[in-house]
């Protein structure tokens, strides 16, 4: 058969990390001197013909000069293009067979490209708001983002927020090794006071620790909330499915459904994943994956903060907002926390018999127990609630985009887009991506919002100046890669890590929020007893955690999503990665779909997944190692070994949650210790797994 000289075959795809198109063609017109044939230029690029008879146009000029021949087969077509503030270029040829010194044009254009435009990792400035307002200080490095915040209700304040836990971020992550120390021991020494503990449990940090808070003082328990910020706003919208929020209505902590109800600002018929695919090999495309019963509960989050305050406060509680945490000594009989009442400079002190940490990303505290080693991954996380200004066509409030990307790798991240509809005309709108911790590269929320609001357009057709801009929604969401469950340290003594601060992860499903409702009633009896028998040692509340084997080991798959620091990969790898197991799932059963995006996936499921994805794209291993290096291969062994025992152990001794619970009045009264770490064994051989049990 003979060769179609006309075919048009690709041989090079480039990102180049420059929102700056005109000085890459610039670059590509003036500056790049190909080793062999001669330069046309066009509007977007230029073609190299290596034929001697081709007259050079006029550089300067693409549009003056002789008339531009038509493409033959001796000839390279190069263009450009901008999306998602990024440039793009391709190399094509109009030949089957390969033309003079292919290769090394192609190796020359890309070092040329790639010394002049290498990866760079912008810094906030310095600024001293005492001299200026944030949007004075910001808008020569952010322009688009202080545009679009001064349209927010509270556009000022959030800023200067998403500033600060930017700065706070990228200081702890360069100083890890080093961190603040906040947490002070002196259980050797005498106590500081006889009396006893004014609370039973302090919890720092209102979001998700207001949930818990609230459970235990139903429970009986004397709990003090400490918020750095006026209670109750949240930079955060939270989805959830209607399974999950069954949680609270067995805890206790709502009396019916139809007060979780009330709750929920919108409940939709279906949710969509779907990952860019046009530029990926037919064997990585993949159709829709719909699942209904995921993510479909859009929560009014400020509405559910101010619920559980006023049932923590019902209950006798307390809530100090507006209230820094500054320190803690731990005591042998209670802990004394140093604290700062922001509106007034003030002092503060609070006594407890034990702190529950629930401050997030940038718990000081969760830095220091795991001597600066609290995160292996983060998801910067931006967006906004927009309350109308969208075509009616443009989305339809019954349905919700849980995964969605329409571009591929952008100035070294893949964007993630979610859209969830929630009360009214409100739509709530994700930018984030997976991102490694990286001192040189911590991460960025305002580099984010500048990305957010020039390329949601793209995403989603709309006229920028017609939105009506509610509330601004950030934070980084970390990620930790467990090799087993007590690899990461979470509790010291009279003190415990829960939610972002424990890092409880999903690589797909990450949100804290999500991980400590479906965990509830596991930290919640573990915490109840540890309580009630005074088990509170760092060895016993090491116990309260919401570890899982099956998610642990799919931190892989998380891996596989980020680029590392100052390496280029092909633009389209971690896209044509996303639709291979995504079109896997969209193709099985859509009960496994959720099972798997529920945390729920069982080994024997997980391990059909796997082989399916490598029988569909025999290059999906190859392309994981551009991700990789030996010691994550090594570990990851290590978590899939972890998993494999874990249900192997669920298999052979999963009579012990039923035998143990028959065995509680008896055990607990008499060994109190020993049913304490039954019951924890019991939440491993059941939650631990995926496989959720109901606490009595």
């Amino acid at each position: 058969m003979k060769d179609n000289p006309t075919e048009i075959k690709e041989l090079l795809y480039l990102e180049i990390p420059t929102p700056d198109k005109d000085a890459v063609r610039t670059w590509l017109h003036q500056q790049f001197q190909p080793s062999v044939g001669h330069k046309i230029l066009t509007p977007e690029g230029i073609r190299l013909c290596l034929s001697k008879q081709t007259e050079l146009k006029n550089p300067t000029n693409p549009d003056s000069g002789t008339a531009t021949p038509a493409p033959g087969e001796n000839e390279l077509s190069i263009f450009l293009w901008s999306l998602q503030r990024t440039t793009y270029i391709k190399v094509f040829r109009c030949s089957s067979k390969p033309v003079v010194a292919e290769k090394q044009i192609l190796d020359q254009l890309t070092t040329g490209l790639r010394s002049r435009f290498p990866y760079q990792y912008p810094e906030p400035p310095e600024i001293d708001l005492s001299k200026q307002s944030i949007f004075e200080a910001l808008h020569s490095s952010y322009p688009r983002t202080v545009e679009f915040f001064k349209k927010f209700p509270n556009g000022e304040y959030d800023l200067t927020r998403a500033y600060w836990w930017e700065k706070r971020w990228r200081s702890s992550v360069r100083n890890p090794t080093q961190p603040n120390p906040v947490v002070f021991s002196r259980t050797d020494g005498p106590p500081s006071s006889t009396t006893k503990p004014t609370y039973d449990l302090i919890y720092i940090g209102g979001a998700l620790g207001v949930i818990h808070a609230a459970v235990m003082a139903k429970l009986g328990y004397r709990v003090l909330l400490i918020e750095r910020l006026p209670f109750g706003r949240m930079n955060r919208e939270w989805n959830i499915s209607r399974t999950e929020l069954q949680s609270l209505i067995d805890l206790g902590l709502f009396s019916s459904q139809q007060e979780v109800d009330s709750l929920i600002a919108r409940e939709y018929k279906d949710g969509f994943h779907k990952f860019f695919d046009s530029n990926n090999p037919p064997y990585a495309k993949a159709a829709i994956l719909h699942t209904p019963t995921v993510l479909n509960i859009a929560i009014d989050a400020d509405k559910l903060l101010r619920v559980c305050g006023e049932k923590l406060k019902a209950a006798g509680g307390e809530i100090w907002d507006e209230t820094e945490f500054n320190s803690v000594n731990i005591e042998a009989n209670q802990v004394i926390l140093d604290l700062k009442h922001l509106p007034t400079n003030t002092e503060r002190q609070a006594t407890g018999r034990l702190l529950v940490d629930a401050m997030g990303t940038a718990s000081p505290i969760a830095w220091q127990l795991n001597g600066g080693r609290a995160f292996d991954s983060v998801c910067p996380t931006v967006g906004a609630v927009i309350s109308g200004g969208f075509e009616p066509e443009v989305w339809d409030k019954n349905y919700g985009d849980v995964l969605n990307s329409h571009g591929d790798i952008s100035r070294g991240r893949q964007l993630i887009w979610e859209l969830f509809p929630g009360a009214d005309d409100d739509l709530t709108i994700y930018l984030f991506h997976y991102h490694q911790v990286h001192p040189e590269n911590p991460g960025s929320l305002l580099e984010m919002y500048e990305d957010f609001f020039t390329i949601l357009p793209e995403y989603r057709r709309c006229d920028m100046e017609k939105l009506v801009w509610k509330k601004a929604t950030f934070g980084y969401i970390p990620g930790h890669f467990s090799s087993n469950k007590s690899d990461r340290k979470i509790a010291f003594d009279r003190l415990v890590c829960i939610g972002d601060a424990a890092s409880l992860q999903s690589p797909l499903v990450f949100t804290g929020f999500g991980s400590l409702v479906r965990n509830l009633p596991r930290l919640t009896q573990l915490l109840d007893t540890a309580l009630k028998h005074d088990l509170l040692k760092a060895e016993d509340l090491n116990k309260i955690r919401a570890y899982q084997s099956n998610v642990a080991v799919t931190w892989l798959f998380s891996k596989g999503m980020m680029v590392p620091t100052g390496r280029f990969i092909e633009p389209q790898k971690i896209n044509a990665i996303l639709n291979t197991f995504f079109g896997i799932l969209a193709e099985t059963d859509r009960g496994i779909a959720e099972t798997f995006i529920k945390d729920r996936v069982d080994w024997l499921t997980f391990n059909r997944l796997a082989l399916e994805a490598a029988w569909k794209n025999p290059s999906l291993l190859v392309w994981i190692l551009e991700f990789v290096n030996l010691t994550d291969m090594i570990n990851w062994l290590g978590s899939y070994l972890t998993f494999t025992i874990a249900s192997l152990n669920s298999l052979l001794w999963g009579w012990i949650p039923s035998l143990t619970r028959k065995l509680q009045p008896w055990l607990e009264t008499r060994y109190p210790a020993l049913w304490f770490k039954l019951l924890a064994t019991s939440y491993d051989l059941t939650d631990g797994v995926g496989k959720p049990q109901q606490s009595s």
